[in-house]
């Protein structure tokens, strides 16, 4: 798929997952930015996609499109915006052709003749028929990744699937690994990786007569789709800080309403982009966990430092590399404007105190643990028996007021005094919605 298209399945299916029914096809191809018959092609081209992924497997182990966006939050089923992971990169053919590599690996060793002779045999009809280089560039590929190994002795070299792990496990070994790795991408960043392992180890345990859907015995969650959708563009920003090499990206803001800008070629259905075009040294990931967004920071000679929301980004392309010399002193500037940042802030540090309240006849201080465990670099003094006090000096209070808030009676903010007041004020408010509206009452 080419990378123009890659973005616009993510919108598309971020909108499916999150919207539901709730758009008409029109109010999707407006809230896109692009045509109805372009919402239509491109909901043809994902189901065409989930085809070729699925080919091979059982009806009943199948998932259609619906099927996959139907929203339950304690599923823990293979959320089916991964499947774009496997594709993205991947033309048709080629997810075919590893698809039939891989499934003849699995039982025997064969060299890259016989697999050939055997791709061109399973090929669909209409489908072009791989000659040995295709072939063998697929062999470096899944070797490189990992999933193949080449065997030991002479040419012809032989191929087998690199399944030792999972081969050397009994069956209640590898059920507390599939549990391990379940509970591991269901909870923790970034979890791609481990969605993708636990497909793998789901088909073993399959194979061998176990339904990991059936003996789940636990139900578990943390998991945004957004989360899952951005971290698409976790893999080529990493490579681009590696290589200190700048990004050209096409940035379309959240708060926009817009999620994709059409690349038009035809100037009688030209629209005007919303976004904007940018060129950053990327220089940071940061990740908010309680909103589940990811975000760049990164540096522009007109701007300087710059943040950006994820989601909002299409279209990303490497630039120019830039000297280690420039790239330590721009992420020198940004440590130090961040070292106090509960999120993403660069504004003036101020110190935040609040009170918080043990809970009474509970066998564990879940409040105090909580704060422990998310309050980052803040210090806990003791004051009473049911109370203790936590300081902070933090970039703003923006970002910091929802986690204080999320206590609810469980904190008290003391200082600054105008941040008090403002706690204050949204209680009363929030107490007079809960207000009777009958007298009698």
């Amino acid at each position: 798929m080419a990378r123009e298209s890659f973005d616009k399945e993510i919108q598309f299916l971020r909108l499916l997952a999150l919207a539901g029914g709730a758009y008409s096809r029109q109010q999707f191809a407006d809230r896109l930015g692009i045509s109805v018959h372009t919402y239509d092609k491109t909901l043809r081209n994902l189901k065409d996609m989930l085809g070729v992924l699925q080919q091979g497997l059982p009806p009943e182990q199948g998932t259609e499109l619906s099927e996959g966006l139907r929203y339950n939050y304690y599923e823990s089923a293979d959320p089916l915006l991964l499947f774009l992971f496997r594709a993205k990169s991947l033309k048709e053919t080629e997810s075919i052709r590893l698809t039939l590599l891989l499934t003849a690996l699995q039982t025997q060793s064969l060299t890259a003749k016989e697999l050939q002779d055997i791709c061109s045999a399973q090929m669909p009809a209409d489908a072009p028929l791989p000659d040995e280089k295709t072939v063998r560039g697929d062999l470096k590929y899944l070797e490189e990744v990992g999933v193949i190994l080449r065997l030991q002795g002479g040419r012809p070299y032989k191929y087998r699937a690199a399944n030792d792990l999972i081969d050397r496990l009994g069956d209640e070994e590898l059920m507390d690994l599939f549990d391990y790795v379940d509970v591991i991408a269901n909870t923790q960043v970034p979890s791609v990786q481990g969605y993708l392992l636990r497909d793998t180890l789901k088909k073993a345990l399959r194979r061998r007569g176990f339904d990991p859907d059936a003996a789940e015995t636990r139900r578990y969650k943390y998991h945004y789709h957004s989360r899952i959708l951005d971290e698409a563009h976790l893999y080529p920003i990493f490579r681009a800080i590696r290589q200190r090499k700048k990004l050209n990206f096409l940035y379309l803001s959240p708060k926009r309403g817009k999620n994709y800008a059409s690349q038009n070629t035809n100037p009688l259905f030209e629209r005007e982009s919303n976004g904007i075009s940018e060129t950053v040294l990327p220089l940071r990931v940061v990740y908010d966990h309680q909103y589940g967004r990811w975000y760049l920071i990164g540096y522009q000679a007109r701007q300087g430092i710059m943040k950006f929301r994820m989601e909002g980004l299409t279209g990303i392309e490497e630039g120019e590399p830039v000297s280690e010399e420039e790239f330590a002193l721009r992420l020198g500037i940004v440590q130090e404007q961040m070292k106090y940042s509960w999120v993403t802030d660069t504004i003036r540090p101020l110190k935040v105190v609040a009170r918080f309240f043990n809970p009474e006849g509970a066998g564990a201080n879940f409040v105090r643990e909580r704060v422990e465990l998310q309050g980052q670099w803040g210090t806990i003094a003791e004051e009473t028996d049911a109370t203790f006090r936590y300081e902070i000096l933090v970039n703003g209070i923006y970002e910091i007021k929802p986690w204080l808030r999320s206590f609810g009676s469980s904190c008290e903010v003391l200082e600054p005094a105008w941040l008090r007041k403002e706690f204050i004020a949204e209680w009363k408010e929030l107490q007079r919605y809960y207000e009777p509206v009958r007298e009698n009452i």
